[in-house]
């Protein structure tokens, strides 16, 4: 199965852009997102996932050069870490001033991955940035891993489903926090 049309990636970009949320496939499960600059659609987001703001949220982008404004480090340890993306590694870094506490969690560090799996990126891509990606389930749930576990979880909710496969044989992204260098998840 191929990803997304262009007609399809705009539409889901226009839909972002108007506070929508989506889940998509990723590289182990499916993603639930949004636009992480619109507070109402991370709010509708956390509360649909009856997750508590103050864990903070991974963004995922197409590139590392459009996740580089959301953490402060400088250009030359960006590089060496931009180096190991499209990955499925999160990282958490030290955030840039200005990112929003819905995003951190209320921390001064945010997570960030350029994830190996091309729908998601080409959602990025298309919608020009960033976007929200958290696993596509109600705290305390299994992750979804396919479209039918994402309607079982969100029948009732206004979310846009994005056709697409994952590894199931997969663990969800191995999680880094960069300054110590312990591993989070593995």
């Amino acid at each position: 199965m191929s990803g997304p049309s262009a007609f399809q990636l705009r539409e889901i970009a226009r839909h972002l852009d108007e506070g929508g949320l989506i889940a998509y496939p990723t590289e182990a499960v499916f993603g639930l997102g949004c636009d992480p600059l619109d507070p109402f659609a991370v709010m509708r987001l956390l509360a649909l996932k009856q997750r508590d703001v103050r864990k903070g949220l991974i963004l995922i982008a197409d590139t590392a050069e459009m996740l580089h404004p959301y953490a402060a480090v400088p250009a030359e340890e960006w590089q060496r870490l931009a180096a190991d993306w499209p990955a499925a590694r999160t990282v958490i870094l030290p955030a840039a001033e200005g990112v929003p506490s819905w995003l951190t969690g209320g921390r001064d560090e945010i997570a960030l991955r350029v994830p190996a799996h091309e729908t998601a990126r080409a959602i990025s891509r298309a919608f020009g940035g960033p976007i929200v990606s958290t696993s596509a389930n109600v705290a305390g749930r299994p992750p979804a891993r396919d479209t039918l576990a994402v309607r079982r979880q969100f029948a009732r909710a206004d979310v846009r489903i994005i056709p697409g496969r994952v590894d199931r044989r997969a663990r969800p992204s191995q999680i880094i926090h960069w300054p110590s260098g312990r591993i989070i998840r593995s």
